[in-house]
């Protein structure tokens, strides 16, 4: 790991606890999560949330709700492509497509993002893919 990945790590589990998000658990359940999911996905505070990357920015959470968490699934701030909705397998139904390239899935509480570890895995695996 590099300084700058131990230093993004550090910010990030800073800003995480400064946090008075009512999810803080689930918050710190899907960063976990992410970055077990593959050893090149790196963080950091980007548009003022957890930020992951690989070679581009690809997942961002969303915490402006107070009852739920989102995670936005993007192609970094410049695309360069897109993702089409049937590109990505979902059987269980988790992304809602915002756009061509975007799509969010929805944590509501707690225990969600347990409940959703197993489908959520895959979807990223199959999201960094289109980078």
């Amino acid at each position: 790991m590099t300084n700058k990945s131990r230093n993004s790590a550090s910010t990030v589990q800073a800003f995480i606890e400064a946090s008075d998000h009512p999810l803080k658990a689930e918050i710190l359940s899907l960063r976990n999560l992410l970055l077990t999911i593959d050893p090149a996905i790196a963080e950091e505070i980007k548009w003022n949330a957890p930020s992951f990357l690989t070679s581009e920015h690809f997942a961002t959470m969303h915490l402006r709700a107070k009852d739920s968490l989102q995670l936005i699934l993007h192609l970094g701030a410049k695309p360069k492509g897109t993702v089409a909705a049937d590109a990505i397998v979902d059987p269980d139904g988790l992304l809602t497509w915002l756009g061509p390239g975007r799509a969010s899935v929805l944590f509501s509480g707690s225990g969600d993002v347990d409940r959703k570890a197993g489908a959520l895995t895959a979807i990223v695996r199959q999201w960094v893919n289109h980078l």
